[in-house]
């Protein structure tokens, strides 16, 4: 996935979950903010930032905040990419590579699935997840308490019994990371969902990425720690 033409700047202050305020050429600008969750760890004073260009000109914000720096880390935060990455590499992750069907927003139960694939055989129903926190290697979801995500896990569940392959994909916005978990502190229900999902035979992957201030792409798979 890449995106058109991206700019630096530098993190000033985040007032709500959808704008901030950034440094642009020694100018204070209002971004658009491609991310509703906290990251906290991310958006501090002083961060190198990368922001994608707008090409409506109708909007109040030219500038869309897609990547920072932690570091000598690069981190994607763009929380639309992730469905968009992983339909892009789906037929590169083992499971998956003899798929010959992908079906956006797929709807099931009461939800919509990111994905469903089918081959010859099966028909896969897969829930992506991006994933861009991250803690001494070590990367986890989600970074705020998720009612949705567990609702999802339980869909996927009762997938099985209408003959459905399940699974989630952890598709983690940086590379360098030596697994994943799920972070039982910000919210433990998700946690315990995600056992249990794996235990009644979701498969659960997570993947990094290859991460350029204007491109995102399926990396690696890494290890599922539950």
């Amino acid at each position: 996935m890449r995106y058109g033409r991206v700019i630096e700047g530098v993190f000033l202050e985040r007032p709500n979950r959808f704008i901030a305020y950034c440094d642009i050429d020694g100018n204070r600008e209002k971004v658009h903010v491609k991310n509703t969750g906290r990251c906290k760890e991310l958006l501090v004073p002083g961060a190198k930032v990368y922001l994608s260009v707008s090409d409506n000109p109708e909007r109040s914000t030219k500038w869309d905040l897609i990547a920072v720096r932690k570091g000598d880390r690069l981190i994607n935060m763009d929380s639309q990419v992730p469905n968009d990455v992983a339909a892009e590499s789906l037929r590169n992750i083992p499971l998956f590579s003899g798929i010959t069907e992908i079906r956006r927003e797929f709807r099931y139960g009461n939800s919509r699935i990111d994905i469903m694939a089918s081959d010859q055989r099966n028909r896969y129903l897969i829930e992506v997840k991006g994933v861009t926190l991250e803690n001494d290697g070590v990367a986890m979801f989600p970074d705020a308490p998720t009612e949705r995500g567990a609702k999802h896990l339980r869909e996927l569940i009762s997938s099985i019994d209408d003959g459905y392959v399940p699974c989630i994909l952890f598709v983690i916005q940086m590379g360098d990371v030596h697994h994943f978990e799920p972070n039982r502190i910000t919210d433990p229900a998700f946690s315990d969902t995600l056992k249990e999902a794996r235990d009644a035979g979701v498969n659960v992957l997570a993947y990094t990425c290859r991460v350029t201030p204007d491109s995102l792409e399926l990396s690696d798979p890494v290890e599922v720690l539950l």
